[in-house]
């Protein structure tokens, strides 16, 4: 079968969207829960358990793609003309933030301040620019896929940078959800390389637990921000004793 990875994670997205479990597979399958893992890690389904798999979540197979093609064309990133549009406009900045999130417009109401003559409108501006389609009665369809970014400094990205960074920080980091990890050492390129690598699997890790929560009532979740970042630097007050 063609695309088999997109489809073998629109299957696992669907198991969770399902309340399913691998044990839930094995089950069904007559086979053990590592029998299953490797099956999902090596992506090697007959149609066979395919078609199983889909019937125990009520889908068809052809179903399946159709829901694995919505995802390959919704936008993983902005232009930074849209990026520019959002960015200037506060509320519309906020209101982009949360439908990303999974807020629907009653969420908005109850959560802001916000008029609903004022959020239907920034709505609107966002079905305009296809990052959700505005269904009837306010319900929000999202448009952009689960490994969405903002553009690297992009207007966005340089708006939370500039406005947000000092606010991020102003805590002891010392409360049971908070974490904050200084580490510091030499490098080779490789190795740094190597480390952002893992950082982009560890953001991917949140993402997919973000799309899990999305489920949830919203009183059960809370607004999270994780900040990994690694660069080349010292302390202006090591680097104004090097030696030149």
């Amino acid at each position: 079968m063609p695309q088999i990875s997109p489809l073998i994670k629109t299957l696992k997205k669907q198991l969770k969207a399902n309340g399913h479990t691998y044990l839930d597979v094995a089950k069904l399958l007559d086979l053990s829960e590592a029998s299953v893992k490797r099956l999902f890690a090596e992506q090697n389904f007959t149609l066979q358990r395919l078609e199983q798999i889909c019937h125990m979540m009520g889908l068809e197979i052809s179903e399946l793609v159709q829901l694995m093609e919505g995802e390959q064309r919704k936008i993983i990133q902005l232009s930074l003309e849209q990026e520019q549009e959002i960015a200037s406009d506060l509320l519309l900045l906020m209101v982009t933030a949360c439908v990303i999130n999974g807020y629907s417009y009653q969420d908005l109401i109850d959560q802001y301040d916000i008029k609903p003559t004022d959020c239907i409108q920034k709505l609107a501006a966002l079905d305009r620019l296809k990052i959700i389609e505005l269904l009837p009665n306010n319900r929000i369809k999202l448009l952009v896929a689960a490994n969405f970014s903002w553009q690297r400094n992009g207007p966005i990205q340089k708006f939370f940078q500039e406005k947000v960074e000092q606010e991020f920080f102003s805590t002891g980091f010392d409360q049971d959800h908070e974490s904050l990890i200084v580490v510091n050492g030499l490098l080779s390129k490789a190795s740094n390389l190597e480390f952002q690598k893992k950082m982009q699997r560890l953001a991917k890790e949140f993402s997919e637990l973000a799309q899990h929560d999305m489920a949830l009532p919203m009183d059960n979740k809370h607004g999270n921000t994780v900040v990994l970042a690694i660069r080349r630097w010292q302390y202006n007050l090591f680097e104004s004793i090097r030696k030149k």
